[in-house]
This record gives C-alpha cells, structure tokens and sequence, in this order.
C-alpha cells in the first residue's frame, strides 16, 4: 500500500467523521444573513434595503418582496456595467478580481460575470468538500498519489483594465493551491494554450509521461480528448495509456447522455462524480456513490431559491415573470422542475442562472440538473423540457443499441405545418424514419402534453442523423472549443437554419 496515499486518504476518511454539518435549511438561513450582512453597504445594499431587511421577522420573506428577479442581463445594464466601469461597492464590497467570460449555450457574445476574491475562496473550499467526499466511495489509497487531468480553459487570463478575464475553468486552474501543482495535469504550460485543438494534440503526444488518476472537465470535449489519445497512441482504449484512471469528475452538464460512449472508451468502469461548477459559482457535487444527484453546497457563499417551472412563469426571452413565485430550501418537494434562482458572494442576486434543476432527495438537498430555461420547448403547447427529451433519447440508445451523446432540435414549418426536426449524434447508421417514429412514440407516453399537441398543431416529427464531430465544429465555428461551452439544445428557427446550412457544409453537400 502506498505510504504517501494511505496517509490522505486516512487524513480524509478522519475529516468526514469529525466535521458535523448544520441541517442544510439552517445553513441557508446564515448564509442569507451574512450576505445581506457583508453587502448592505453596497449601492445595491442601500438601493434594496439590506439593513431594513435584516431587521425583520422573516428575512427570507422580506428579501424576496424587496428585491426583484434578474436575469444577466439585467444585472450586467443596472449594476455589474459600473463595477466593470472600476466604480466599488456595487454589488458587493470592493472590486472584483477576475470577471468569469461564459458565452454559455445561446449566447452570440460572452457573458462577463464578477468573480470576487471571496467567490474565488468558496470555490477553493468547496473543492476541498469534493475531495474530503471522496471518503464516501470506493477508492483505493494509491489512488491519492496519482495525478489528476483537469481539461478546461486556458489559464491565460486577459488583463481588461483592473480586471483579469478567463473561463471560469481557467480562473479556477489559474488558483490552485502550490501543493497539488504537482498532481494537476496537463500543467501550467499546455494549460495556458488558447487553441484547444493545439491543447488537445499536445496532450495526446504527452500522454504516456503521465500516471492519470483523476479525470475533470466536461463529458463532450473530454470524451473527444481521450478519443484523441487513444487514437494517437493506436490503444484500443484510454487505458492502454493511463492503466490507473479510476475516477471521472464529470462537471457543466449531466454526465447520463454521454454516459454509453464515454464507457466505450474504457477497458473498465471508473468511478463517476457529477459536479456542478458554473460561472456564478460552484454549486453542486456528488456526495455519495449510491446516487447520481448532486448536493448543494449550502453553507458556502451560496443562497438558493427555487421557482416552479412552469411556462406561465417564462418570458418568451427566457426570463422569469417578476410575479413567479419562489420557494426556500424548505418549501421544495421531490421530482418538481424549478428555475434555479441564487444570490452569492460575487454580488449576484436573485440571480437566474438559467437552468432547472429537481430534487431527487429534499432533507439532503440533493439535485439533478433537468434542463435549460430557454431550452424549454413549448410551440403549439408541446411543453418538452431537456430532461424529458433526454429521457426519451436514453431509450432510443437501448432500442437501436445506439450511443446519441449530442442533439438539437427546432419546431420548423414544413408544408405550412409544425413539426419537430431533431439532429441526432451518432456514429452509428440507423434508419431515421424508424427512429423518428419511436421517438415520437416515447415522447408521447412521457409527457402527456405533448402527447396533445401531436394530435393537434404539431403535426410530425422529423430525424437527421449527423456524425456528432458536426456539434463540436458548429461549437468551435460560433464560440470557441473545450472549457465551459455546450452544445444549444432547442434552437429557434433562425438558427436552425444557420445549423443545417452548417451541417451541409459540413458534409460537402
């Protein structure tokens, strides 16, 4: 047994069996407190009335009728303009260091989000949370000396006046503590490359230098890295080239949908941890093996509010109605869609960060991630969330033993008629009709309003194969490859038409 390794992995297993946690309710409530607390000074302290708010009975209650929803937008033109301006104590105290750059999934250009010193500190301490949870799974001491793949970003960081610009993949790269520098791969300098695809094939011809533990990063592009290693090294799979790789902390995006291909790529099963790191903040982990849900982090810089997802509730921009109504950790329930609302030390609040999450498991706190707000797809009241259609697309791999890792669809006109068009990802030929009409069918059986729409306005369903390489050039030809960028679900019917003028091309037709 390795010294060096039973000697953390004991430091470990002896931390989660002396640090006693509060009820997560109760953290949220003290965290809500030294929010409004530490910001009520702030313009946006003052304009809000963070002191009077903390003078009431019911904080919780007075914070949600003082303050309103904001989306990014709204955020970034009424407040974070000023902070990028170099004006203090905006929405938080001081400046921030660092400004996260997401252009997310629909975004034509970059999100700048503030990432404050104390946001860059929580997101520190609760990697150490993630690690200290790895007490909980089942994994061996010599695991703790091997070195950890961590494929995101580039720690370049730009200087934009005051400020320093990155990913927050890289912003987070970019803060890592001098005593792990020697296990975090691929190091400092191939992490500073700007050209994914130059990261990637530097990789591939550094691979076998080093002894590869730990996987992290987003399924798509870190499925195409290790398709790229593989293919560069003639292996059958990854490890014929990294024979210690035991754990995969997936992040971004649930881990399901690329779950059969990415087990493709193996000579046996790894340890899967989903994560939940975005540009406001790291939100979520895995906290045990005997789930796939994610525990939020609720004693860390992090207040969360929760909104039926409901389309009454839903611009048509995506946005929330200012008269939705939010619920408190406490007022949740199992297996409801909610928009996912935070406020944070990064001076965010009421914040929509664009995703809908379900509880799988409320007195733990624990989550899964159900979709986008904006890829909520409703014409002609079909009202299909992703986590219906990923649903629907997992049953399709199992009854044409296929892998479908990436998708996107439109509601088209054909013939003066809607009718669903889905791209499907695969490498593997199968008869689109066939396909279409099973997907069809599976939809209907799980969500009965669009079972009503097929029988009404919604007239057909409509599938194109597509190798799935086509979605990551689309991503490289409209953002940029690798970190934190993900492939658009729904698309409208503009850019529906710019993907499958892109898919044409593509395919040299």
């Amino acid at each position: 047994m390795a010294i060096l390794g039973s000697i953390i992995k004991t430091a470990i297993d002896l931390r989660g069996a002396l640090v006693s946690e509060k009820s997560p309710i109760e953290s949220q409530n003290e965290v809500l407190t030294n929010l409004l607390e530490k910001a009520k000074d702030t313009a946006f302290g003052k304009y809000y009335g963070f002191s009077k708010i903390l003078e009431a009975d019911d904080i919780e209650k007075e914070f949600k009728q003082k303050v309103p929803y904001f989306d990014y937008h709204q955020m970034e033109a009424e407040w974070w303009n000023k902070t990028q301006e170099g004006l203090e104590d905006i929405s938080w105290p001081g400046n921030p260091t660092y400004f996260a750059r997401s252009s997310g999934t629909t975004g034509k250009t970059s999100k700048r989000i503030p990432v404050t010193d104390d946001m860059v500190e929580a997101i520190r301490t609760t990697g150490i949370k993630q690690v200290g949870a790895l007490a909980n799974f089942d994994v061996p001491s010599d695991f703790f000396e091997k070195e950890i793949m961590m494929l995101g970003s580039s720690t370049n960081l730009e200087a934009q006046n005051q400020f320093l610009e990155g990913e927050i993949s890289g912003i987070s790269a970019s803060n890592i503590p001098f005593w792990f520098r020697g296990f975090y791969k691929p190091g400092e300098e191939i992490a500073l490359m700007e050209d994914w695809d130059e990261k990637v094939e530097t990789i591939a011809k550094r691979a076998r230098e080093w002894d590869i533990g730990a996987l992290s990063g987003i399924p798509s592009w870190m499925e195409l890295m290790l398709k790229k290693v593989i293919e560069y090294h003639d292996a059958n799979t990854i490890h014929d080239i990294w024979p210690n790789l035991q754990v995969y902390t997936s992040g971004g995006v649930a881990f399901q949908p690329y779950e059969k291909s990415f087990n493709q790529l193996l000579a046996h099963p790894i340890t899967i941890i989903d994560t939940y790191l975005a540009s406001e903040g790291f939100l979520a982990f895995q906290n045990r093996p005997d789930t796939t849900s994610m525990k939020l982090v609720t004693d860390n810089g992090i207040y969360f509010e929760f909104v039926p997802f409901k389309p009454e509730y839903i611009n048509e921009d995506g946005s929330l109605s200012q008269d939705a109504p939010s619920l408190s950790l406490a007022e949740v329930e199992k297996d409801v869609d909610y928009v996912l609302i935070i406020s944070t030390v990064s001076g965010a609040w009421r914040y929509l960060i664009g995703d809908t999450v379900a509880f799988t498991d409320v007195e733990k706190a624990e989550i899964k991630i159900t979709g986008r707000t904006k890829f909520f797809l409703n014409v002609v009241g079909s009202q299909l969330s992703v986590n219906k259609m990923e649903v629907a697309l997992r049953e399709m791999e199992e009854k044409f033993d296929i892998e479908i890792p990436e998708f996107t669809l439109a509601a088209v006109k054909i013939d003066d008629a809607f009718h669903h068009h889905w791209y499907l990802g695969t490498e593997t030929e199968v008869n689109n009709e066939e396909l279409a009409k099973a997907l069809d069918e599976a939809l209907k059986d799980a969500n009965k309003n669009y079972a009503v729409a097929r029988s009404k306005a919604l007239k057909g369903v409509k599938v194109s194969v597509v190798d799935p390489t086509v979605f990551h050039e689309w991503s490289g030809k409209n953002k940029k490859k690798g970190g934190q960028v993900k492939m658009e679900k729904v698309m409208d019917e503009e850019k529906f038409a710019d993907w499958e003028a892109f898919v044409k091309e593509f395919n040299g037709k």
